[in-house]
């Protein structure tokens, strides 16, 4: 086990980060996300979870040229390669994934959910695999790290990519402590406590406390830490969602007077970990539209937000020094 403790000679040098999260598999997003290296000026980008997608789309060929696919509950007659091009790649950047069948395979598919399950899992892994090799041609020829771990949302055999990443660029963060500058040591922890929607990585909150305090193993020190948790700490203000019915199919959200209801959706655990070490920085997400900057005790918790679905890049940009947070700016583009 290694161990990290503060430099005493560490002097005034800053490091500037881009940190985002909850890309859910938007192609666009993404390749905003990289671009953001260069157009922040960035010594490095981190990731948050939830990298994964949440869909996948057939697309159906009828006959000769001709195609439908049901998008966002409408269903679209598709005629040539030109329209066929255009709505995969408007189901990229909504993050879904999509096959092209036959009727046929359509049907036969239909009636085995392991066959869809294992094409979904399938194609999230090819497409991070894309990513991979795309974010080593972009940050080729300079320093630029990109830090990335998965979320509640990723499961397993998706994340397995980053187990094999063999490159100068990438640091796989999934459940370890990783050094960033060899000053800062970077927490992470992508499972969440439970959500109304049964996602791949959701525990209870006990199990969860073990997952991060195995995640903060081999920090010594946390003045410089860093703790980049997905899940943000309960009734922060950063973890505000509407208050939802789970006893329906889907949630239906709770409405009182004709006002539709909020609640913390934050973890227990997570602000239990994170009250007892008092990390510098803690970089989290999860609750989409809670996006904005707090304190809890003496750690600076920041959620960026999420509009994926839209290739909107929610984003923040730090500047690091050691011990201290010396700036934020948020972004949005």
């Amino acid at each position: 086990m290694a161990f990290w403790k503060k430099k005493d000679d560490a002097g005034s040098k800053q490091t500037r980060v881009f940190y985002a999260t909850d890309i859910h598999g938007s192609e666009r997003t993404f390749r905003k996300f990289l671009n953001g290296a260069k157009f922040y000026k960035v010594d490095h980008i981190i990731m948050g979870g939830d990298i994964t997608g949440k869909f996948l789309v057939p697309i159906v060929h009828e006959h000769d040229g001709h195609y439908r696919v049901t998008l966002q509950g409408t269903t679209e007659s598709l005629d040539g390669d030109s329209a066929l091009q255009a709505v995969k790649e408007r189901i990229e950047t909504l993050g879904f994934y999509h096959v092209t069948l036959e009727e046929d395979e359509l049907h036969a598919m239909q009636e085995s959910q392991g066959e869809i399950d294992a094409l979904f899992r399938q194609l999230g892994r090819e497409r991070l695999e894309r990513w991979i090799a795309l974010a080593d041609e972009r940050l080729a020829g300079t320093s630029v790290k990109w830090y990335v771990t998965g979320g509640n949302d990723d499961p397993m055999d998706v994340l397995s990519v980053l187990e094999n990443i063999d490159s100068e660029h990438i640091v796989n963060c999934e459940g370890k402590v990783v050094m960033m500058d060899d000053l800062y040591p970077m927490a992470n922890c992508g499972y969440s406590n439970p959500t109304p929607w049964d996602t791949p990585r959701e525990v209870e909150e006990e199990v969860l406390e073990e997952h991060l305090e195995q995640a903060v193993q081999g920090i010594d020190d946390f003045t410089s830490a860093i703790f980049n948790f997905h899940v943000p700490p309960y009734d922060c203000t950063l973890d505000d969602c509407p208050k939802l019915d789970w006893s329906t199919d889907p949630p239906t959200p709770v409405v009182v007077g004709g006002v539709a209801q909020s609640a913390p959706a934050g973890s227990t655990a997570v602000r239990k970990v994170v009250e007892k070490y008092q990390p510098m920085l803690m970089l989290t997400g999860h609750i989409h539209e809670s996006r904005g900057l707090v304190k809890v005790g003496k750690t600076t918790v920041i959620n960026p937000g999420s509009e994926y679905g839209e290739g909107i890049l929610r984003g923040c940009i730090l500047n690091l020094q050691p011990g201290k947070v010396v700036g934020y700016q948020m972004t949005s583009g």
